[in-house]
C-alpha cells in the first residue's frame, strides 16, 4: 500500500463519533464565519471610501484580506465535505487543492511587500510617492499571483505524466499528499519552500532593522511601523507552519493513527484559522484611519439594526 492510500485508511477507518464531528463542525463553522464577517467588513470599508483605494498600504492590505477569505471559505468547505462525503471526485479535489495551495503561498509574499512599503515610507519618506504608486501595486499583486501559480502548476502537470487518466475519474479522501503523490512533487515542494522562507524571512528581517534604527532618533510613526512589522513576522511565523509542520503532521499520523481525526483538526485550526485571524487586527484595529471609519460604519449598522 503506498503512501497516499495509507493516509487514506487510517483517516477513514477512524472517524469521529457523531456528536464530536458535529461539535468540531460547528466551531470551524462559526470561527470561519466571524473571521470572514468582519474580514467582509473591512472590504466594505475600503470600497467606501477613496482615502483607501488611493493608498498602496490597503490596497495591498485589502488583498491580503480578499486572498485570506478566499481561502478561509475553500478550506472551510473542504472540512465540512471531509466529514460529510469523505472522499470526493479526484478532479474536483485537485482544483480545489490547487487554488488552497495558491492563496496559502500569496500570503507571506503579500506580507513581505508589506513589510518593504512599511520600511520605505519611513526610511525613504520624501521618495516613498514616486517609488509606491497604486499602479505599481498593482502590479506587485500580479506577480505575487503569477508566481505562487507558477511554482504551483507544475504539481498539476507531473501528475498528469504519472498517473493513469482514470485516477481522475477516481474518489479520494482530499488531501495534497493524496491528490498529488509524486515523490518529484514533494522534493519540489520541499525545495520551493526553502526559497519562499529564505526570501521572506530575509525582507522581514531586513526590514525590521532598517526601521528600527530609524525609530530609535526618529518620530512615533516609525516605532508604530516597527511594532507592525513584528505583527507582520508573527503572522508569518503562524503562516510558514504550513511549510514546516507536514512532515510532523505524517509522522504523527502514522505513529498515533486512532488519533487522526484529532491530528487533523488541531492541524486544521493552527495552519488555516490563526494566521487568518490576525490580518483585522493589524490594520482593521491598530491602524487609526482604518478603525475610525470602521467604527463609523459599525455605528450606522446597529443604528439602522436599532430602526
Amino acid at each position: 500500500m503506498n503512501t497516499s492510500s495509507a493516509n487514506v485508511t487510517v483517516v477513514i477507518q477512524y472517524r469521529d463519533s457523531f456528536s464530536k464531528a458535529v461539535a468540531k463542525n460547528l466551531i470551524v463553522v462559526m470561527i470561519g464565519i466571524s473571521i470572514n464577517y468582519i474580514n467582509a467588513g473591512l472590504i466594505h470599508t475600503f470600497c467606501k471610501h477613496q482615502i483607501f483605494y488611493m493608498n498602496p498600504r490597503y490596497i495591498l492590505f485589502i488583498h491580503l484580506v480578499v486572498n485570506d477569505m478566499m481561502q478561509m471559505t475553500l478550506s472551510l468547505f473542504m472540512f465540512i465535505i471531509s466529514y460529510t462525503f469523505y472522499t470526493i471526485n479526484v478532479s474536483i479535489c485537485c482544483i480545489c487543492i490547487l487554488i488552497l495551495i495558491i492563496t496559502t503561498e500569496n500570503t507571506p509574499l503579500n506580507l513581505a511587500c508589506m513589510a518593504m512599503e512599511c520600511y520605505i515610507a519611513i526610511c525613504f519618506p520624501l521618495r516613498h510617492v514616486q517609488i509606491c504608486t497604486v499602479k505599481r501595486t498593482l502590479m506587485l499583486i500580479g506577480l505575487i499571483w503569477t508566481t505562487t501559480m507558477l511554482s504551483v502548476l507544475p504539481d498539476l502537470f507531473i501528475t498528469l505524466a504519472t498517473v493513469p487518466l482514470d485516477f481522475f475519474h477516481s474518489r479520494i479522501f482530499c488531501r495534497r499528499i493524496n491528490v498529488f503523490p509524486s515523490p518529484i512533487i514533494l522534493e519540489k515542494r520541499n525545495i520551493t519552500y526553502i526559497l519562499l522562507l529564505v526570501v521572506v524571512w530575509t525582507t522581514v528581517f531586513y526590514t525590521y532593522f532598517r526601521i528600527l534604527s530609524t525609530a530609535q532618533t526618529a518620530s512615533d510613526d516609525a516605532k508604530k511601523a516597527r511594532n507592525t512589522i513584528v505583527l507582520h513576522g508573527f503572522q508569518l511565523l503562524l503562516c510558514m507552519l504550513a511549510y514546516v509542520t507536514p512532515q510532523l503532521r505524517d509522522n504523527l499520523l502514522q505513529r498515533f493513527p486512532q488519533n487522526s481525526p484529532d491530528i487533523l483538526f488541531a492541524y486544521y485550526i493552527v495552519e488555516q484559522i490563526l494566521p487568518r485571524a490576525i490580518s483585522p487586527i493589524i490594520y482593521g484595529v491598530r491602524d487609526k484611519t482604518f478603525r475610525g471609519y470602521l467604527k463609523m460604519h459599525f455605528s450606522c449598522w446597529v443604528r439602522t439594526s436599532v430602526s
